[in-house]
């Protein structure tokens, strides 16, 4: 990717507005925005846009890169509704591998199952039954947990729960990296994920990978994955480090400026679908003798206090998961005791009286409008009579939290538009919305996802996006589907099918 200077895009279509312009770019930035035919393309590169519609580059604001580029190598076990159902998927992949013949086949890694709503559960003696001499390592939809055989087990060095054979929360986060490694790809699979983030009209992401990103991106960008801009944060044992640095939240990290400084991460709670989600009520079927009948604190408040405050002091700001209300909660009384503003991860479930606390505290919710539609049955399921304040973007943008639309790929697809679409329809396959009431309109989730920009200004970065359709007129499906014609960076094409 280069940066574009003295291009014009002629006869371009802005939602919003009438007639079309031309959209002036130099040096990066957009220089001027005029009326068609107005001459402004004399003496530059000009790219007729031939009427369609421009509008401020996407971002997705919660990315685990490495992840969704390596899930791309694993068996995929979306859409199994039993345990049952993903064995018998492994049992073909076993098959396949005892054909190769080979003497140490590589561990089978699956991804993607969820079984909050499955009618039976993981089992090890079944998983052993399918696969005794392979390592067989399947990662749930949410990465919060894993199903695995006596053979992985043995080979990650990790003592799984009995009867189901599942690792969960931060025994399973650090044994991650350890099953096909992210470190183990290539930099073409990492410039063809940039590449296709970018054929979705992405310009930018927010990396929450828990590995060395302020060493790893900058070097990456070297090697030519340059069709991103990337805000990297650092996990608490990184912290230290960034601090040494002297890197602070928005400094670059490469000579093009591409990499920039995010902020500290850190994971207060589990999952919905692992039932590891701190809440204030129990899980069904979980009395007060279960050791986590509300979920799990995964961080101690008073030590997610210390991070924040040491994060502060070096200015840094702080990203935090919290999924349940209970978590939530505990991170709204952190940034306040700190007076520090910054983001909340998910934010998926939230008391009443807490939702006014993200406007008040001045804070950012970084939502996933897409999990609604995944975990909408896990939902009613574990959190009967709470769901009406579930993924609840409407609520929180009411209570004037500022709200940033992301994937959290690879749990949900790297792409804005489905988000986008769930966040304004509540709905997917043809059912009926799920509590209408939260959904947002059309015009505030395309500000969520473009950093909330919401129109071509002049002065401000040449990230742009050309799409086929008007946005503000498309129904939920098709903005589920957005054509996009080109991406721009910078000014520079990062995609496009246009003829320039």
């Amino acid at each position: 990717m280069t940066q574009g200077e003295h291009r014009t895009l002629v006869n371009a279509s802005i939602p919003g507005h009438e007639g079309t312009y031309d959209i002036r770019l130099n040096r990066g930035e957009i220089e001027a925005v005029l009326p068609a035919a107005s001459g402004a393309g004399h003496g530059t590169e000009t790219t007729d846009v031939e009427g369609r519609f421009v509008m401020p580059g996407m971002w997705d604001h919660h990315v685990h890169f490495a992840q969704w580029t390596v899930q791309r190598r694993r068996l995929d076990l979306s859409g199994t509704a039993s345990a049952a159902q993903c064995l018998d998927r492994v049992r073909r992949a076993v098959a396949t591998a005892r054909a190769s013949r080979s003497a140490d086949p590589a561990p089978i890694v699956g991804y993607g199952f969820q079984d909050g709503t499955w009618p039976d559960s993981p089992s090890l003696e079944a998983l052993n039954e399918v696969a005794s001499e392979i390592p067989v390592v399947l990662v749930s939809k949410d990465l919060h947990c894993a199903w695995l055989n006596t053979a992985a087990a043995r080979l990650l060095t990790l003592t799984p729960e009995e009867p189901t054979g599942l690792v969960r929360e931060g025994e399973w986060f650090g044994a991650l990296d350890r099953i096909q490694s992210p470190a183990d790809l290539s930099t073409d699979d990492y410039r063809e994920a940039a590449r296709a983030a970018a054929r979705r009209g992405v310009v930018g992401i927010v990396e929450f990978e828990n590995t060395d990103n302020l060493r790893l991106w900058p070097e990456r960008v070297a090697r030519g994955v340059d069709s991103l801009r990337v805000e990297v944060s650092v996990w608490p044992q990184r912290l230290e480090d960034a601090i040494t640095r002297g890197v602070r939240t928005g400094d670059p990290l490469d000579p093009r400026g591409l990499i920039t400084m995010g902020p500290l991460k850190v994971v207060v709670d589990g999952s919905l679908n692992t039932r590891t989600a701190w809440c204030w009520d129990p899980y069904p079927g979980m009395d007060g003798a279960h050791p986590h009948a509300c979920g799990m604190e995964s961080v101690p408040l008073d030590t997610l206090r210390e991070l924040m405050a040491r994060a502060k002091g070096a200015g840094i700001a702080a990203a935090i998961h919290a999924i349940g209300d209970r978590a939530n909660t505990g991170v709204l009384d952190a940034f306040e005791e700190l007076a520090m503003t910054g983001a909340v991860e998910h934010a998926q479930l939230v008391r009443e009286e807490d939702f006014a606390r993200f406007g008040e505290l001045g804070l950012i919710a970084s939502v996933q409008p897409e999990h609604a539609m995944d975990d909408r049955d896990v939902a009613e399921l574990h959190w009967p009579g709470r769901t009406a304040r579930a993924f609840a973007i409407a609520s929180l943008q009411r209570a004037g939290a500022t709200l940033r639309l992301g994937s959290d790929a690879p749990v949900s697809p790297l792409d804005p538009w489905i988000a986008i679409s769930a966040a304004v329809s509540r709905s997917r396959e043809g059912r009926e919305p799920w509590h209408p009431e939260q959904r947002i309109g059309v015009e505030s989730a395309l500000a969520a996802s473009t950093r909330g920009r919401t129109g071509v200004v002049a002065g401000e970065p040449a990230d742009l996006v050309v799409v086929e359709r008007d946005p503000l007129s498309c129904s939920t499906e098709e903005l589920r589907t957005m054509p996009v014609a080109a991406t721009l960076l910078g000014g520079g094409f990062t995609w496009s099918t246009l003829t320039h």
